[in-house]
């Protein structure tokens, strides 16, 4: 550890600090010290989380001793004790009892730190248990989704009804685990663990038996730290929900690229007449229900609305759907009818909801869903859907009755409406039966929000005292911080740390046979662009050595290039310098593809791999891809919103009208171009991770030689961008550099990295894949295979793997068939080699943190001599639990299992993957 002084407070960093981690923290610092807000961009790869924590943690350290030196100097002259009982008193009267009160008493702020995802979350706890601060109190907040471990509220099929299936218990006070949390959170195993991921808390609340979910947001009360992501923090409907407040803290947004998107959509939503319907049947099933006695009788205490509140309640609904379904909608029909903000308040009018009325609204409302949640009987056991998203609009829509907020939203929102078009009934779907699931005539109501102020009005009037946003591309950052509406007085926008022998960046305008790439929509449909453009891949893969990543701008265009390079054999041609793995769509199969690319990169006996991806799309941010995982980046053109879009003409003529009374606003024409080059730049920062990485970036379309274009692109890697004079040229550079730093640069430690991807609470369960690795049997899950079944892929049912090649007598794409014979299947009479023990015992090495790697060896051995399964099965669980990617070497134990514990064995792996 060392430590450095910075504007007076002394920080402690793992090691030396580089001169851009020193000036980043240096902000951090100034923020805190003056309560002023913030923009900070610093590159990936620069240390940038580990700065932010250890800067802002050092200053909290400092302020906590500030207070304590404090207390002494009053104390000089009378009583110690006598002055910290009335000073508690005082605290008490005033504030409360929490530590988070008192620290509001005396000035020390919380700090809430929020990012995209929780596996970023996760990664931001795992830096901060490396610092000197990681004594610090710090807990996540999670959804319950993530964190319940209630056995009967597990076997509930989807998000919304394991909420519900919640909530209901805890409100009968049947959920035993939730009765334990108030008990439990003074117990010692939960006071002396300083920081608390969610794995953590899982992990414990299933042994002491109480609710991680609940503690959590116990937990929060003193902590010093609180992650969170986004939207928990942004919406103040979920903020309200979990209870977090934010008067004196500090909230600082990592990864904040998507910030103004992410306010702008917390500040929209969508309604449609079908969605109407729904409130209206849920509101009349409830009215037949107290009416026939079927489900509750009315003298039940449960009941807290009357039938005249549900007459009044189906009555405007009625109304509102009625005002809907008139509203006239110009042809064409897809670009729909457009109003300004305010005639949201119009609609609403004549359904007789204004201001004077709605609160009360909103509380039968809520009363009409809790009673559907808590119904035991009937077709709507725990539904309440419609209601719940037509709720939703009312909160945004009155959120403030003020002549100058209606004013903003005229000029910031528009309301557009289009034709609900009808989706035929699948047969499963509850509302209606051989009809049609959405209204015929009915009308999409979208109340878009183009002002990303809003969202962060609302959490700046939350009595917040400073905002730090940060990331690795946020520049521009004039009209980041105009969008924003911040009063922001400290920015920066750091250089890289890496040196120039460790990036190559180049542009080629034209194939190796002479044909321009441009990507542009007039030429996308280009057969000899196409052709072009896999034939300067195929090139390029034969000299990037291990893992080579390709974005496309759209997933229309990766599937068209790819079926023309099949038809042409270059797909046949490519995956033969490299197994091709291809970005599905689907949340189950992605990280079994990712992992799978993984393990694919660290088997000496091939030649790497490549993973093709679209901008903005699941790869191109906050994934691993350090060292050999990403030798390179290429980009084959620029991913421009859809041009023709409502949402996007219209998010154009808002940023136009607000240039002009705002000159530091940009352009509709330049947020445009900014959209495309904001994912070209997040893309390009998966190839360097670290100080010691390096890699090559190749800008496949023309149009990035354009100053225009250029001058949007990360600030570290606009001066390293090189135009090729022609294709030779770019080859031998590229073959140059790779040369070079293979001799020079220092090489990369040995591990294989088969890791979680980043993923939104709603992807955090996706399931992980089985790698074949040496001698042992990882079988493959067929989620893996990518689009059209075009990348390697096997089934979980034979060891027979699909791959494409070219045929070499017509040069088409032929599908080969190779069997792999496992080790479960091979003859074993004697056991396991020594050797297979070993390259097992590698693999599992390189997978596992240290920790868990530990506790993995001891409990095998531990089995070795006890011969206890049980024993076993329960150290498994505790390693394994919620690491869902790399649950693979579970099965890689089969072999080591004795033979009365096999089908025991057969049943966990069965259940565990």
């Amino acid at each position: 550890m060392t430590t450095v002084t910075l504007r007076g407070i002394p920080v402690t960093f793992p090691f030396e600090p580089y001169e851009i981690q020193k000036e980043y923290m240096e902000k951090v610092i100034e923020c805190l010290q003056n309560q002023t807000n913030g923009v900070l961009e610093s590159p990936t790869g620069t240390g940038k989380t580990l700065s932010l924590l250890c800067a802002s943690l050092a200053w909290i350290t400092a302020k906590k001793a500030q207070c304590q030196a404090q207390y002494r100097t009053m104390t000089v002259g009378g009583g110690e004790d006598d002055f910290l009982k009335s000073l508690q008193e005082d605290i008490d009267q005033k504030v409360g009892t929490s530590k988070q009160s008192t620290d509001t008493y005396f000035g020390v702020p919380t700090i809430i730190y929020a990012s995209r995802t929780h596996s970023q979350l996760a990664q931001a706890m795992q830096e901060l248990k490396r610092t000197a601060y990681a004594h610090v109190k710090a807990v996540v907040i999670g959804s319950r989704e993530q964190m319940c471990i209630h056995p009967e509220v597990l076997k509930e099929e989807n998000n919304f009804a394991k909420v519900n299936m919640c909530r209901l218990k805890v409100r009968s006070k049947s959920c035993h685990f939730n009765l334990r949390v108030e008990k439990m959170k003074s117990h010692p195993c939960v006071t002396e663990s300083p920081i608390m991921d969610i794995e953590d808390l899982i992990s414990m609340g299933k042994s002491k038996g109480f609710c991680p979910y609940y503690m959590s947001k116990e937990l929060k009360e003193e902590a010093d730290v609180v992650f969170m992501p986004y939207n928990y923090l942004i919406d103040p409907r979920v903020r309200n929900t979990i209870g977090v407040e934010l008067i004196n803290c500090i909230v600082i947004l990592d990864e904040a690229h998507n910030i103004e998107r992410i306010c702008e959509e917390s500040a929209s939503k969508q309604i449609t007449s079908t969605d109407i319907t729904l409130c209206i049947e849920e509101v009349t099933e409830v009215m037949k229900a107290l009416t026939e006695g079927s489900i509750l009788d009315m003298t039940d205490e449960s009941v807290d609305f009357s039938a005249e509140d549900l007459c009044t309640l189906k009555q405007m609904l009625l109304d509102f759907e009625k005002v809907l379904d008139n509203i006239e909608v110009k042809l064409p029909l897809a670009n729909g009818t457009t109003f300004d903000g305010d005639y949201i308040f119009e609609i609403f009018k004549k359904a007789g909801i204004g201001f004077e009325n709605v609160v009360v609204l909103e509380n039968t409302i809520d009363k009409v869903v809790q009673f559907l949640q808590t119904t035991q009987n009937g077709p709507f056991q725990r539904k309440g859907t419609g209601l719940e998203t037509f709720v939703a609009l009312l909160r945004i829509v009155f959120i403030e009755n003020q002549d100058q907020f209606k004013a903003k939203m005229k000029k910031c929102y528009k309301v557009h409406i289009t034709v609900e078009e009808p989706k035929r009934n699948t047969g499963n779907d509850w509302l209606s039966k051989g009809q049609f699931t959405k209204k015929v005539g009915g009308r999409v109501l979208n109340f878009w929000c183009f002002s990303p102020g809003f969202g962060m009005r609302l959490l700046m009037g939350s009595g917040v005292k400073c905002i730090i946003l940060t990331s690795g591309t946020l520049a521009p950052l004039k009209p980041l911080i105009s969008e924003l509406e911040l009063n922001v007085q400290v920015r920066l926008e750091n250089p890289h740390i890496i040196k120039d022998n460790q990036i190559v960046v180049k542009i080629l305008n034209k194939g190796p046979d002479g044909v321009e790439l441009n990507s542009s929509f007039q030429n996308r449909d280009n057969p000899a662009y196409i052709s072009s453009l896999g034939r300067t891949i195929l090139n390029l893969s034969r000299i990037i050595p291990n893992g080579l990543l390709i974005f496309f701008p759209s997933y229309p265009i990766m599937q068209k290039c790819q079926l023309q390079w099949q038809e042409e054999g270059l797909w046949g041609n490519i995956s033969d310098q490299k197994a091709i793995y291809v970005e599905p769509k689907q949340k189950e199969a992605f990280t079994a593809a990712m992992n799978e690319y993984y393990a694919r990169i660290q088997n000496p006996e091939y030649k790497g791999a490549i993973f093709m991806g679209v901008c903005r799309g699941k790869i191109s941010e906050g994934l691993d891809f350090a060292d050999m995982n990403g030798r390179a980046v290429i980009l084959t053109g620029l991913p421009y919103p859809p041009l023709k879009d409502p949402k996007i003409v219209l998010k154009r003529q808002y940023l136009d009208i607000c240039r002009v009374d705002d000159r530091e606003f940009l352009s509709g024409d330049d947020w445009y171009s900014l959209e495309a080059t904001r994912a070209v730049n997040q893309a390009m920062g998966r190839v360097i991770r670290h100080r010691y990485d390096y890699g090559a970036i190749i800008l496949l379309d023309s149009r990035f030689s354009y100053g225009r274009i250029r001058s949007n692109l990360s600030l570290w890697l606009r001066e390293r961008i090189r135009l090729a004079n022609n294709f030779g040229e770019a080859i031998r550079d590229l073959r140059d550099f790779f040369r070079f730093a293979d001799a020079n640069l220092p090489a990369p430690k040995a591990k294989s990295r088969i890791t979680t991807v980043n993923t939104t609470p709603a992807e955090f369960e996706a399931t992980g894949t089985y790698s074949r690795r040496g001698n042992f049997d990882f079988s493959t899950s067929s989620a893996c295979s990518s689009i059209n079944d075009s990348s390697a892929s096997s089934s979980s049912s034979s060891n027979t793997v699909k791959i494409y090649s070219r045929d070499s007598n017509n040069g088409g794409v032929k599908r080969k068939r190779i069997t792999i014979v496992s080790a479960n299947n091979s003859p074993q009479k004697s056991g396991p080699k020594e050797t297979d023990i070993q390259q097992y015992i590698a693999v599992v090495r390189n997978t596992l943190e240290a920790q868990d790697f530990k506790a993995f060896v001891a409990a095998l051995k531990q089995y070795r001599d006890t011969e206890n399964f049980d024993d076993l099965i329960s150290q498994l669980d505790k390693i394994f639990l919620l690491k869902f990617s790399v649950r693979y070497v579970i099965q890689g134990l089969s072999p080591y299992i004795r033979e009365q514990h096999k089908s025991d064995f057969g049943k966990y792996w069965e259940r565990m993957r």
